[in-house]
């Protein structure tokens, strides 16, 4: 006779709106979160695909579809502090795979945020908790997928707290942050063009980006911040789309300093990134005369210092380049500067 009273199997749908209701009582009933713990856990197994199979689409679909018909994902963010460790990892995950997934061809996560920008504002400021940075740090760089999203926090007041998240004490915090700073400045392109070109002086708190840039990571007195700050700077200027950022740049005495001392740098991994965004000063064929003037003091110890200058590994591009740039800074002559 048991048999006959069997439950009806959950579908995808009923899980989704089960899940919601648990999370709008959450925050006030501590006892719905092993209910909730445990549908964290169906969602993510229909999502990934268990041990036994692999994710059904049409499941997938499904479960897409109903999460964002409501406030899941909000319900979601804002219950993640009340959720033990692994919950919060289910959630995390959750939030990143639906980012991807598609229904009827469509991404109706990116419609969904277009909606709700503001979800954005508590994901950034998640850096400022110790105990969910990680967990907002990954939800925010799968959301950052979304072109309007990037957009989004790249035109925020929030664009400059990246400054001061990359040099948290904590390593994996900083780490993070230093990942998703990454990401908004180097995923969708022509956003990125838009922002640096718009934003190359951000004039209504009277700092330039790239001092703050500058002063605040490639002079931070942290290596890992230094090193990964010239590293995108070089990814950024070399990048097609930021030519116009990039020939601004180069036109800086301030910036050219900063990039000479940091070829001068101990650490090589540095100084090999430090070359790739000084060759572009050197190859700037519309030198401003006191950049050519910097260049030519400076030639015998920067002619010195680049013919020192090896990697590891033979790389005949790397040789052409410094091979280039050491012909252009002797060719450089005093009666260049006007």
């Amino acid at each position: 006779m048991k048999s006959l009273f069997k439950s009806k199997p959950r579908t995808p749908s009923d899980i989704v709106r089960q899940t919601r209701d648990l999370l709008r009582y959450a925050n006030t009933d501590h006892d719905k979160l092993s209910d909730l713990s445990k549908n964290l856990r169906d969602l993510k197994s229909i999502l990934y695909g268990n041990s036994e199979s692999e994710p059904i689409p049409e499941a997938c679909a499904q479960l897409t579809q109903e999460f964002f018909k409501e406030n899941t994902l909000r319900l979601l963010i804002q219950c993640l502090p009340n959720l033990n460790l692994e919950a919060r990892k289910d959630a995390t995950q959750i939030v990143a795979n639906l980012q991807r997934q598609q229904v009827q061809s469509k991404l109706i996560a990116s419609d969904y945020l277009e909606t709700n920008l503001d979800l954005l504002d508590v994901l950034v400021s998640g850096y400022e908790n110790m105990d969910m940075a990680l967990h907002y740090g990954a939800m925010l760089r799968e959301c950052i997928r979304h072109q309007i999203v990037a957009k989004y926090v790249l035109d925020s007041p929030h664009m400059k707290k990246f400054f001061e998240y990359i040099q948290r004490p904590n390593f994996d915090i900083a780490a993070d942050a230093a990942a998703t700073f990454k990401e908004l400045l180097t995923r969708h392109k022509s956003t990125v063009a838009e922002f640096l070109s718009t934003n190359y002086e951000w004039v209504k708190t009277l700092h330039l980006f790239f001092d703050e840039y500058n002063s605040k990571l490639l002079e931070s007195s942290n290596y890992i911040t230094r090193r990964q700050a010239v590293k995108l700077l070089g990814d950024m200027l070399l990048d097609r789309s930021n030519s116009a950022v990039m020939t601004r740049y180069v036109s800086s005495r301030d910036n050219l300093r900063i990039l000479m001392n940091l070829l001068r740098e101990s650490s090589k991994s540095i100084q090999i990134e430090a070359f790739h965004v000084f060759k572009l000063f050197a190859a700037n064929q519309k030198k401003p005369a006191d950049i050519i003037s910097i260049l030519v003091a400076n030639r015998s110890k920067l002619l010195r210092l680049l013919g020192d200058l090896k990697i590891d590994k033979e790389d005949e591009q790397f040789e052409a380049d410094k091979a280039q740039v050491i012909k252009e800074i002797a060719a450089l002559e005093p009666r260049d500067v006007a």
